[in-house]
C-alpha cells in the first residue's frame, strides 16, 4: 500500500481525473437519491407528520390522496381492548382559484384540532388550531403561498366554490401533486361537498405501539375485501412507492444518477488504463526481478482503491453543501446517514470495478521489452 500511494503522490496529476470522476459519481449519484427522497416523502406528508398508527380507508388505496368516502358504521369495527383512541380523517382534491382567475389543485386535509388528535400535522400548534376552528380557515405551507397567489395574511380566496381565510402557514409540508391546506373537520368536509358523518379515512392509536402492526393484521383478516388496514409504516411507504413507480419522475432522477455512475467509471478506468501504460516499463522490471503478475495486478488495483476512497471522501462535504443550498432555494432534498453511505459504497465498488478493467493493460508487460 505504501509503494501504492507513493505512486499516487509522485504521479498526482495524472490520476487526478480519476479522483474526479469518482468524486462527481458519488456527488451525482447521492443528490440525486437524495432529492427523489425528498420529493417523494412529500407524497406522505399527511401520514408522518401525525400520530395516527393505524390507517383504514377504502379497499386497495394506493396512495393516501386516492382516498374515497367510507361508511360511518366502519367506526364500530374499531371498538378492540388494544386501541385506545379514533377519530375520523377527510381528505381529497380541490380547485384553488387565484387572483388572475386560474385554477390551481390543491389537497384538502380536514382533521380534529385537539392536542391528541391523530390527524393532525404536527406542525399545527395551538394558536393555528386555535384559529383553524373558525369557520373556512385554511393554513397552507408558506413555501407554496406564491404558488396560489396568497399576498397577505388572512387572505381570502375560493376553493371548490367555497369562501375560505388562510389564518396562518406552516414550513416543511409542501404537497407534491398540489399544495396542502390544513382545516378542521368541518371546513373540509364543505369544501370537498362531503355529508357532516363522511370521512375518508379512520384513524386509530393502539396502547401501546408494538400491537399497531398485529391490531391491523387482525382488522385485514376480519374485513379481507371490505376496507383496507395499513400501519403508518405500511401506508406511507405504499403512497411513495406509488408515485415513484406509477410517474415518470423518479425514473428520470434514477436513470440520471445511473449515468453519473457509468461516466465516473469510464472516466476512472480510461485514467487508470493509461496510467498502467506509462508505468509498463516499471512493470517490466518487476516482472524481470520475479515480481509475480499477480502482485503488479494487486498494485493497480490497490491504486483503483485510493483513488475511489480520496473520491468519495472528496464529494461528501460537496454533497451536503450542495444539499443544503437545494433546501434553501425549496427543493426537497434529503440525505440520511444511509444513503451517503450507500452512495459511497457504491461509487468505491464502481472504482475497483473501473480497476479491474484497466488490467488489461498488464497483457503487454513482459521483461523482453526492455531490450527494445
Amino acid at each position: 500500500m505504501s509503494y501504492t500511494l507513493a505512486i499516487l503522490w509522485h504521479e498526482r496529476r495524472r490520476f487526478l481525473p480519476a479522483v474526479m470522476a469518482v468524486a462527481f459519481s458519488a456527488l451525482l449519484a447521492a443528490l440525486q437519491c437524495g432529492l427523489l427522497l425528498g420529493t417523494f416523502s412529500s407524497v406522505s406528508v399527511p401520514i408522518d407528520h401525525a400520530d395516527a398508527e393505524i390507517w383504514i380507508g377504502c379497499p386497495e388505496v394506493v396512495t393516501i390522496d386516492l382516498g374515497r368516502p367510507i361508511p360511518e358504521s366502519w367506526r364500530s369495527r374499531l371498538s378492540l381492548p388494544e386501541i385506545e383512541q379514533r377519530e375520523e380523517y377527510v381528505q381529497g382534491y380541490a380547485y384553488w382559484r387565484k387572483p388572475s382567475g386560474a385554477l390551481e389543485l390543491v389537497i384538502v386535509i380536514g382533521s380534529r384540532l385537539h392536542k391528541s388528535s391523530l390527524g393532525k400535522v404536527h406542525a399545527l400548534n395551538e394558536a393555528l388550531c386555535r384559529r383553524l376552528t373558525e369557520p373556512a380557515a385554511v393554513v397552507v405551507d408558506e413555501g407554496d403561498a406564491g404558488r396560489l397567489g396568497i399576498a397577505s395574511e388572512d387572505y381570502r380566496a375560493e376553493v371548490n366554490g367555497k369562501n375560505v381565510k388562510v389564518v396562518g402557514k406552516v414550513r416543511g409540508l409542501k404537497g407534491l401533486p398540489g399544495p396542502y391546506l390544513f382545516c378542521s373537520l368541518e371546513t373540509a368536509r364543505a369544501i370537498l361537498r362531503l355529508r357532516s358523518h363522511d370521512s375518508t379515512y379512520l384513524l386509530a392509536r393502539c396502547r401501546r405501539s408494538e400491537d399497531a402492526a398485529v391490531v391491523a393484521e387482525r382488522l385485514r383478516q376480519r374485513y379481507p375485501r371490505d376496507m383496507d388496514v395499513l400501519t403508518r409504516e405500511q401506508f406511507s411507504l405504499r403512497s411513495r412507492c406509488h408515485w415513484l413507480i406509477q410517474t415518470g419522475g423518479g425514473t428520470a432522477l434514477l436513470c440520471a444518477a445511473l449515468l453519473g455512475l457509468l461516466v465516473g467509471a469510464v472516466v476512472t478506468g480510461q485514467t487508470l488504463y493509461a496510467a498502467a501504460l506509462a508505468s509498463l516499463r516499471e512493470y517490466a522490471v518487476l516482472r524481470a526481478l520475479g515480481t509475480p503478475r499477480w502482485r503488479i495486478a494487486a498494485t493497480i488495483q490497490s491504486q483503483a482503491f485510493c483513488v475511489g476512497v480520496i473520491g468519495v471522501l472528496t464529494a461528501l462535504p460537496a454533497v451536503l453543501v450542495l444539499g443544503r443550498l437545494a433546501v434553501l432555494c425549496g427543493a426537497q432534498v434529503q440525505l440520511p446517514p444511509w444513503l451517503l453511505a450507500g452512495a459511497g459504497v457504491i461509487t468505491l465498488v464502481i472504482a475497483l470495478l473501473s480497476g479491474l478493467w484497466s488490467q488489461r493493460s498488464l497483457r503487454l508487460v513482459e521483461p523482453a521489452s526492455l531490450l527494445r
